[in-house]
């Protein structure tokens, strides 16, 4: 029998997803960038000359994900792929001067935001979204699907929409 929250849960729940898809389709409109793409960027950015495979480990994706998204951002010129001098054996990535620059005017990734946001609550509060997220989970079934921490949706081909509070980058310094 359904109850008085049913249709403002499952709304709840469609806004959600509904989010995470329009800051995917935004994001690849304004910067041909997908989420995962831009995590990259972004932690290479922060962490400087790593590899392949410390860079999956930072982002909690699979080194073959990696590896075909690494070729997608070469091929656009954002990060160059070295052997290393002194083992040839290593490659090392590094962002181009046009990576450096499209990760300076990018937005921060949608996950990002929304975990500062997240951690300004008190613990108690972080506490029951989390038992809560997780009952919702075990409902859908979805307790075994993989779930990087990285926020993004299916395909980005859509037509844009105007979704600047999730892409606003803040002001420039």
């Amino acid at each position: 029998m359904a109850s008085a929250y049913d249709e403002s849960i499952l709304r709840s729940l469609r806004r959600i997803t509904r989010a995470i898809d329009l800051y995917s389709k935004q994001l690849a409109s304004r910067y041909q960038l997908t989420g995962p793409q831009l995590v990259c960027l972004r932690t290479l950015s922060q962490l400087g000359e790593i590899t392949p495979s410390q860079l999956a480990t930072q982002i909690c994706l699979s080194q073959a994900t990696v590896s075909g998204i690494l070729d997608r951002l070469e091929r656009r010129k954002l990060v160059t792929r070295e052997r290393d001098p002194s083992d040839k054996r290593r490659v090392n990535l590094q962002l181009t001067e046009e990576g450096k620059g499209l990760v300076e005017s990018a937005p921060a990734p949608l996950h990002q935001r929304f975990a500062e946001r997240l951690s300004k609550l008190p613990l108690e509060q972080q506490a029951e979204i989390d038992q809560i997220l997780q009952r919702i989970v075990g409902m859908m079934e979805a307790d075994e699907l993989d779930a990087s921490p990285i926020l993004s949706a299916g395909p980005i081909s859509a037509e844009p929409t105007d979704v600047t509070e999730f892409l606003d980058p803040g002001p420039k310094d």
